[in-house]
């Protein structure tokens, strides 16, 4: 079998364990949600929890993924790494939108990404209380359930939808409020849904035009990050950079570079 196919085999592969794990731990997130949300930590804030629940999911991914896979390598939210010998390496978010999860919002996804030799080759968000699944494999385009996934056509920037998020920290929110308060009046309106996960897929599915963020870690964006860009959408940073902690961008191919300039004129990279 030729390398490019048996590498597209193996990145199917991964997927489908992607699938499986996301959806266990979507299932073990939508029906084992107690009613006394309990706290195991915090993170910069107060408002910013990481719940009983969050870590619960973290262990059922990696638990099911290394019975799988026992050489590759993790890297997740809540505490896992691992470097492994295999080339591969499993982003996770076990539960992206913690504070919709904590206030009962549906907006709350699990996102899974497969890394090789430090490509993204496959993705899933599970949203269950959207009961909906995306995923993507690299160069296979990009999915919601079997429904293929397109950004939207052009438009432009007056009559495009653009999604955002803001970080937990206060002092750090008032800057980003500075940043959206430029922007709102140049785009039809902005939303903001508290998962970065889903505001990618939402990009990737034609729900948004476009979406920034400052502040992504590598679990907020790998999968959904995957998505958006097999389904047409152009996603990157600063003018030449990868989606990054300093900023995050995914957006029709015809708005991704006059968002990006506004934002690199308004200073969205810095808090």
């Amino acid at each position: 079998m030729p390398a490019e196919n048996t590498e597209n085999t193996e990145n199917r592969e991964l997927l489908a364990l992607a699938l499986e794990a996301a959806r266990r731990a979507g299932a073990l997130l939508r029906d084992g949600r107690p009613a006394d949300l309990g706290v195991a930590a915090t993170k910069t804030s107060p408002i910013d929890v990481v719940t009983e629940m969050d870590i619960a999911a973290e262990k059922l991914i990696t638990g099911f993924l290394s019975e799988h896979r026992p050489d590759d390598g993790f890297l997740g939210e809540e505490g896992a790494s691992s470097e492994g010998t295999s080339g591969v390496r499993w982003v996770i978010d076990p539960l992206d939108g913690t504070v919709n999860y904590l206030y009962g919002l549906p907006t709350w996804a699990v996102s899974i990404a497969a890394e090789r030799d430090g490509v993204r080759v496959a993705g899933v968000v599970e949203a269950p209380m959207r009961g909906e699944t995306y995923h993507a494999v690299l160069g296979g385009g990009a999915f919601m359930g079997e429904r293929p996934l397109r950004c939207r056509p052009a438009a432009p920037l007056d009559r495009s939808l653009l999604g955002t998020g803001f970080a937990y920290v206060q002092s750090v929110r008032v800057h980003q409020a500075e940043i959206a308060a430029k922007l709102i009046p140049q785009f039809r309106d902005v939303r903001r849904g508290g998962s970065a996960a889903i505001d990618l897929c939402d990009v990737a599915a034609g729900r948004l035009d476009a979406y920034y963020e400052r502040g992504l870690n590598p679990w907020d964006l790998a999968a959904g990050d995957l998505i958006a860009r097999e389904a047409g959408a152009l996603t990157g940073g600063r003018p030449g950079d990868p989606p990054s902690r300093d900023l995050t961008i995914a957006a029709t191919p015809e708005l991704f570079g006059p968002l990006q300039a506004l934002l690199e004129e308004y200073g969205a990279w810095h808090d």
